[in-house]
């Protein structure tokens, strides 16, 4: 008896390890599409945000066409304006394990290092000239200037950044694997989160007073 229980756990056990790793990426799609249903909102575990699909005979030839890409978004003070594409305003692409971002970045302007814990990026530049590049896991730098019509892939979970290094603005299409990719910007991650300062203090060589100004910087709320 003790045996057959043994083997029952190792089982189940060997079950929820591939469980893990099924739902640690986007699910494959059971069905053609799965345009979400506004009345019932959206489910959401640790892993994915769910929507509940309506009707494939309510969906329209309007879920499948996005036209908010077609200026630039909000410049931000670092000189670049980010427009993100995802099943919530691109009904779509739900369940298609993708999504995809309009950056538009001005002369000199920065898309500060980050990384995507959770997909790969397609980089392509569509005007402009920009200082492209990612740092693997021995911290080795892959960049150089991509032109117009150039692509960059930037591996998952990879840091990468950009740089408009040309004489007029540049405009950027990123297409993700995953159509919850996340985004975690290193100085707010670092800075902004709330960190204890003696630990950064020791990590970057800083001072308390250099510590409060990236604290000011990089989370607006700190009183440090």
């Amino acid at each position: 008896m003790a045996k057959k229980m043994s083997s029952a756990i190792t089982i189940l056990l060997v079950i929820f390890a591939l469980l893990c790793d099924v739902m640690a990426s986007d699910p494959d799609p059971i069905q053609d599409y799965c345009i979400p249903n506004p009345k019932f909102g959206a489910i959401r575990t640790p892993l994915h945000t769910i929507h509940l699909c309506k009707n494939s005979s309510e969906a329209t030839t309007d879920d499948f066409i996005f036209s908010g890409m077609k200026v630039a978004g909000n410049f931000s003070d670092m000189g670049i304006a980010a427009i993100s594409v995802n099943p919530t305003v691109f009904p779509g692409i739900n369940t298609l394990g993708m999504s995809f971002v309009r950056a538009d970045l001005k002369v000199g302007g920065i898309n500060p290092p980050h990384f995507h814990p959770r997909a790969t990026e397609i980089s392509h530049v569509v005007k402009g000239s920009v200082y492209s590049g990612f740092v693997d896991s021995t911290n080795r730098v892959f960049a150089r200037v991509i032109e117009q019509g150039e692509v960059m892939v930037f591996p998952r979970g990879l840091v990468h950044f950009q740089m408009n290094v040309g004489k007029k603005p540049a405009t950027i299409f990123g297409s993700f694997n995953s159509q919850n990719p996340g985004s975690q910007r290193i100085p707010s991650a670092i800075f902004g989160s709330g960190i204890n300062d003696e630990l950064l203090e020791k990590a970057f060589g800083l001072s308390p007073k250099q510590i409060g100004t990236m604290r000011r910087r990089f989370d607006p709320k700190s009183v440090s």
